[in-house]
């Protein structure tokens, strides 16, 4: 059973895509510099330390880039599972991706990771593995619900359909109008949004854990609250 397209399903995207905005400002300013969820800014972060770029950690990206392989092989087959059974893969794919991001909260508070400046240690190399895990299973779900314009881990395309789709360019091929354009402008706002709001929050001194701990939080909400709605209003077969 597949989310029912509309509204609510767009309105938990753009959720999740401030979360993402979040989670990359902790990976990037706390735990690395590296990303979790963008894994294009990833690859090109471990291809500039393998040729010695200075700051950056071959192994930070390679644990984020491992991580992620495994959270999206792992949330693939589960909602692959689900699916094959008639049920409604999308609440235990935003539960389990709720989870990961738990256990890396928890890992973060008990094992001290701190702010940004310090040297990247084994703690951080966890966090960031549970984290990029759960961006996988992200990925691979926002890959199935296919919610035009709101990808939630990236902005380039939103950003360039958003540009297209403008009045005085519009491309009849990309699409136009105040729907189309709306969501494009939330998705961008919302990463957007989300950077600064975990930026600032780090550089008020709020530890890495509890910035985390805001981005699961509204995961795990939106996963309990999407099982607690009656199947049919959330729900259609496909």
């Amino acid at each position: 059973m597949k989310p029912r397209a509309g509204g609510a399903l767009t309105s938990i995207m753009i959720v999740l895509t401030l979360t993402t905005g979040m989670i990359e400002a902790v990976s990037f300013l706390a735990l690395g510099p590296v990303f979790t969820a963008m894994q294009t800014g990833n690859l090109l972060l471990l291809a500039f330390a393998l040729t010695g770029g200075a700051g950056l950690s071959p192994a930070a990206a390679g644990v984020s880039c491992a991580g992620f392989v495994v959270g999206a092989v792992l949330g693939s087959r589960l909602e692959s599972s689900v699916d094959t059974h008639g049920r409604r893969w999308f609440v235990p794919a935003l539960l389990g991706e709720g989870v990961l991001l738990g256990l890396a909260v928890l890992v973060a508070w008990r094992t001290g990771v701190d702010g940004p400046g310090g040297p990247v240690t084994g703690r951080h190399f966890a966090v960031t593995a549970l984290v990029a895990a759960a961006m996988g299973v992200r990925n691979i779900t926002t890959l199935r619900v296919r919610v035009p314009d709101v990808p939630t881990t990236l902005s380039t395309r939103a950003l360039t359909a958003f540009l297209g789709g403008l009045p005085h360019v519009a491309d009849p091929r990309i699409g136009s109008g105040v729907r189309h354009e709306g969501r494009r402008f939330a998705s961008i706002g919302a990463m957007f949004a989300g950077g600064v709001l975990g930026a600032w929050l780090l550089h008020e001194g709020v530890r890495p854990a509890a910035v985390l701990g805001v981005p699961c939080a509204l995961v795990l909400f939106l996963g309990v609250a999407s099982w607690v709605v009656p199947e049919r209003r959330t729900s259609e077969p496909g």
